[in-house]
C-alpha cells in the first residue's frame, strides 16, 4: 500500500514500528472505520487490534492487516511487539496517561513521533470523489434550508434542518455541530446555535459540512434577513472581494502564509485588519480541520491534490459579521471550486 510505504518512509531510522491509535489515521492508514482500535505497523507485519464488536467488520474493511481481537489492549498487544525495540508512536494524539501506559506495557522503547497525518494532505482520486460528494450533499441541504429561513427560526431549529436534509440526502451526519449564528451573534466565528430568533436586518452566518463516506465537507455563506443595509453591503462586498482575491491566487507552489497574507491584505487595507482574526482557511478530507493550515503562521506550500477552505471574516462585536468560505481542489494547472451555492448576498425571511 503507498500509504504505509510512505508512512515507513517518514519514519525513517526513527523506529523500527509504529503505533497507530488515532481514528482518523487507523482508517486512514487501513481502511477500518471502527471506533475502537490500533494499528501496529512495520514493513513485514501489519496488525489491527480491535475489540469483539468490531472484528468481522475490520477484516472487511481491512484485508491486507492481520486482526487480532482482544478486549484487552493493553494486555495483548505487548505479545506482538517484543521484535520491536523502538516502536513510534502519534505524538499529538496520545494523552500523557495513555503513554504512560503504552510505555509500561510494551517492551520497546516509545519514540514520539509528530505530524503523521500530515501524510494525509494530498488525496488521492477516490478521496477527492469522496469530499466533491461531500460538497454536493451540503451544497444542496443548505438550497433546501433557506426557504424555511425566515423571521422567528430560532438558530437551533435552523440548524437541526439543516443537518436532517444533510441526512436525506444520504450524508452520514455532519461532519461537525452546524453554526447558525444571527444578527450580534454573527460577530462570533465559532458561535452555537441557540435559542435566538431570526428577527428583521440580521446576519445569518451558517458554517456546515456533510460527512459521506468518512470525508468532510465545509461551507459557510452569510444571509441576511431583509434588506441590507448600507453598511451590511460594505462589509460583505468586502469579504467577498478578499475571498475571491485569495481564490484568485491560490495555485500549487505557493506558501500557505503567501495566501493567507494575500486575501488578508484586501480587508487591512480597508481598516478592518483587527476584525479578521483567524486563519484564512485549512485542509479538509477525513477530519474537517486538517493541514495544510492557510494563516499567518501557515507552513509549507500548497501542492496539486490538497483540499483547502479559503474563509475570510470580518467581525464587529454587537453589530454582526460576516464570512464567505468555499472548498478548494488544489490542481496542477489551477483550481477546482467544489463548493457550489453561490456567493451574492441573499435575503430570506
Amino acid at each position: 500500500m503507498e500509504r504505509l510505504e510512505r508512512l515507513f518512509a517518514y519514519m525513517e531510522k526513527q523506529a523500527d514500528g509504529v503505533l497507530i491509535t488515532s481514528q482518523p489515521n487507523r482508517s486512514y492508514f487501513s481502511g477500518f472505520t471502527g471506533s475502537a482500535g490500533c494499528l501496529l505497523i512495520s514493513p513485514g507485519q501489519r496488525l489491527l487490534f480491535t475489540d469483539s464488536r468490531y472484528t468481522e467488520q475490520a477484516k472487511n474493511q481491512a484485508p491486507d492487516f492481520t486482526v487480532i481481537q482482544t478486549q484487552e489492549l493493553l494486555e495483548t498487544l505487548p505479545q506482538f511487539a517484543d521484535k520491536y525495540q523502538r516502536i513510534a508512536f502519534e505524538a499529538e494524539a496520545l494523552s500523557y496517561t495513555q503513554y504512560e501506559e503504552y510505555r509500561e506495557a510494551l517492551p520497546g522503547k516509545l519514540v514520539p513521533l509528530k505530524g503523521i497525518s500530515s501524510l494525509r494532505q494530498v488525496k488521492d482520486e477516490e478521496e477527492i470523489q469522496k469530499i466533491a460528494k461531500a460538497a454536493e450533499i451540503t451544497d444542496s441541504a443548505l438550497a433546501k434550508l433557506l426557504p424555511k429561513l425566515k423571521v422567528g427560526v430560532s438558530e437551533l431549529e435552523a440548524a437541526a434542518e439543516l443537518e436532517y436534509q444533510m441526512r436525506l440526502l444520504g450524508a452520514e451526519g455532519a461532519a461537525f455541530p452546524t453554526i447558525v449564528a444571527s444578527g450580534p451573534n454573527s460577530a462570533l466565528p465559532h458561535a452555537q446555535p441557540g435559542s435566538r430568533r431570526l428577527g428583521w436586518g440580521d446576519f445569518v452566518v451558517i458554517d456546515c459540512g456533510a460527512k459521506w463516506q468518512g470525508y468532510c465537507a465545509d461551507l459557510t455563506r452569510t444571509f441576511v434577513v431583509g434588506e441590507p443595509s448600507a453598511k451590511q453591503q460594505e462589509i460583505y462586498q468586502l469579504v467577498l472581494d478578499a475571498q475571491l482575491v485569495g481564490l484568485e491566487a491560490l495555485q500549487a507552489g505557493m506558501g500557505a502564509r503567501e495566501l493567507d497574507a494575500t486575501a488578508r491584505s484586501v480587508i487591512g487595507a480597508a481598516g478592518y485588519a483587527d476584525a479578521f482574526g483567524h486563519g484564512l482557511g485549512h485542509g479538509v478530507g477525513l477530519e474537517v480541520h486538517e493541514e495544510p493550515r492557510l494563516s499567518p503562521k501557515g507552513e509549507g506550500e500548497l501542492a496539486a491534490g490538497m483540499v483547502v477552505t479559503v474563509e475570510p471574516g470580518i467581525y464587529l462585536a454587537g453589530w454582526g459579521g460576516v464570512r464567505i468560505e468555499d472548498l478548494v481542489l488544489v490542481k496542477e494547472d489551477g483550481r477546482e471550486i467544489l463548493s457550489k451555492t453561490k456567493k451574492e448576498l441573499v435575503s430570506v425571511g
